[in-house]
């Protein structure tokens, strides 16, 4: 699949449609509203300024147009506060229109709408759900009236652990006060034409986080998202998510209510083990789509690979880092900029003809002195403002993350970028592309130095993620599982706390430490218990010393 994604013919400009639902319709809710959207099993996740509408398309790019169907898709959370105090806000987070979101939208069946522009237009950015923080009810609702016309569904974060959250009052920091989340759901469940939904983190325990849910789906919810992490579990501190909770809810929640699982997701092999494990109707991926946005695409079949797609020797493979930047690049230029990409070479394989025309020109930086008082510099860029052009560069880090890592002029390159300058970010994508030459041909000629010993990468691949549900100590499976070489796309595997706490990148709280203490004598507890080994059985026996065996008549009762 080495095109670009094309829209349909006319998508966008001057489409002439209803996005809104009739009030004179019936309100689908629940299951029925989630089979009228196609019963989409992959969902991108919500990100804060990371899963903004250029990176959604990205991502559906990378599905055939009919499995496409089968992503849903969040825009990042949305302060409901702040989109309806101004207008700039708006626009710098959500473009629907061409003429912004100046005034509330009229909801009318009858509605045209002739000035389409990017966020939720029906040809290429559905289905999409549109996600708000809030805590208080009035606030939320007017924010949500603002998009309804532009989204199938407005969703309220409950899940957010950061400490903005916790100062704001919003995300997982209101899972304390389940009348207030009640309210904020309910009253968008009564008030708008479209369904509502909400993303939760698990609780304590698994009945507590039952009682939860079904507070939410009472007050109206018709999907859940549920997140298999507490709200503490973030950072060095994230750990493995608890699928066995999601199951739990699964069997015990209104056979209608829909769930979509949060978690551990780290390659498309995991969709299927997490929609088997935990019986969600859908999967939800976050920080693995950031690393990888092909994650939700099925590879190519062998020998189907084309340019765009690398397979190794041992037959793992993945999308190329440069192939990936190239489309993210061309996504930018048609749709937010609105301008022919540059024209482009094809990307080189190692048993492409040499030529005589150099692959890359030279764009060194010049020696030149520069430029004095008196002569002119070069205009400073305009201050970028698209959504879609600010992330640009948080995303090429995460993207580029094994690469930057051998290629510290890549690195360096991408640090220097700035918001809006596209020239800048072409240079990067030009070092990327030479850097991948490189190892391209690298692995070519010395392919033992990118393979795993054989028995450790089939031991790898055999327990992969699925037997890190069950072993908390290390990740190294997990590791080995999803390595490829620098220049392939590949998700980051987090280290687990204790791995982080034996690095020293870890350092527990005193209260964690005692949490920590307590759980060990709990184990230890539990395993003498099974052996029938006391602690002062224990001791006697590592100390060495000799001791007579005392007559059963010589003991005394204290």
């Amino acid at each position: 699949m080495d095109r670009l994604y094309e829209p349909p013919v006319g998508a966008g400009v001057g489409l002439v449609k209803s996005l809104s639902t009739s009030p004179a319709r019936k309100k689908l809710t629940g299951r029925a509203y989630y089979e009228s959207l196609g019963s989409p099993k992959m969902i991108l996740a919500p990100m804060v300024d990371q899963s903004e509408f250029a990176w959604r398309v990205l991502t559906r790019s990378f599905m055939s147009r009919e499995a496409s169907k089968d992503l849903l898709a969040y825009t990042p959370m949305l302060h409901a506060r702040m989109f309806i105090e101004t207008v700039k806000f708006r626009d710098r987070h959500f473009q629907p229109t061409r003429s912004g979101l100046v005034s509330m939208p009229q909801v009318d069946g009858d509605s045209i709408h002739t000035d389409l522009f990017l966020d939720g237009n029906p040809a290429f950015d559905r289905p999409l759900i549109v996600q708000f923080c809030a805590n208080e009810p009035e606030e939320l609702l007017e924010a949500a009236r603002y998009v309804q016309s532009y989204c199938d569904v407005v969703d309220l974060n409950l899940g957010c652990p950061q400490g903005i959250a916790r100062r704001g009052k919003y995300g997982a920091f209101l899972q304390e006060d389940w009348d207030r989340v009640y309210k904020l759901i309910n009253i968008l469940h009564i008030n708008l034409n479209i369904p509502v939904s909400a993303k939760i983190r698990i609780l304590e325990t698994r009945e507590k986080t039952l009682e939860y849910a079904k507070t939410i789906v009472s007050a109206g919810a018709s999907i859940l998202t549920v997140h298999g992490r507490q709200r503490d579990q973030k950072g060095h501190k994230t750990g493995l998510a608890d699928w066995s909770i999601l199951r739990y809810l699964r069997e015990n929640l209104p056979p209608d209510t829909v769930i979509f699982a949060n978690g551990n997701i780290l390659r498309h092999e995991d969709i299927a083990r997490c929609l088997e494990k935990t019986g969600a109707d859908g999967v939800m991926s976050a920080e693995g789509n950031l690393y990888d946005p092909t994650i939700f695409g099925r590879p190519p079949r062998a020998g189907l690979e084309g340019r765009e797609y690398w397979r190794g020797r041992d037959g793992k493979g993945g999308y190329r880092m440069d192939a990936v930047f190239r489309r993210y690049m061309d996504i930018l230029y048609r749709y937010v900029l609105e301008t022919p990409p540059p024209p482009r070479k094809p990307l080189f394989l190692p048993w492409d003809l040499p030529s005589t025309e150099p692959m890359f020109e030279d764009h060194t930086e010049s020696t030149e002195q520069p430029p004095t008082k008196r002569q002119k510099r070069d205009p400073k860029p305009e201050k970028a403002t698209s959504p879609n052009l600010l992330s640009m560069q948080a995303h090429l880090f995460h993207l580029l993350r094994p690469l930057v890592s051998q290629h510290t002029e890549v690195r360096d390159a991408l640090a220097r970028c700035r918001a809006g300058d596209v020239s800048a970010f072409e240079n990067v994508l030009r070092l990327v592309e030479k850097a991948t030459l490189e190892g391209l041909i690298d692995y070519e000629a010395h392919p033992e130095k990118y393979d795993d010993a054989p028995e450790e990468a089939s031991n790898a691949e055999a327990k992969g993620l699925e037997a890190e549900q069950t072993d908390y100590e290390s990740s190294v499976a997990t590791v080995k599982a999803c390595k490829r070489p620098w220049w392939v796309c590949q998700p980051y595997v987090r280290p687990l706390p204790k791995e982080a706490l034996e690095k020293g990148s870890l350092t527990l709280s005193k209260k964690d430490k005692r949490k920590m203490d307590e759980e060990a004598m709990e184990l230890k507890r539990k395993a003498d218990k099974a052996t029938g080994v006391s602690n002062r059985e224990d001791l006697d026996a590592k100390d060495g010393l000799e001791r007579p065996e005392i007559a059963q008549q010589a003991m005394v009762c204290g």
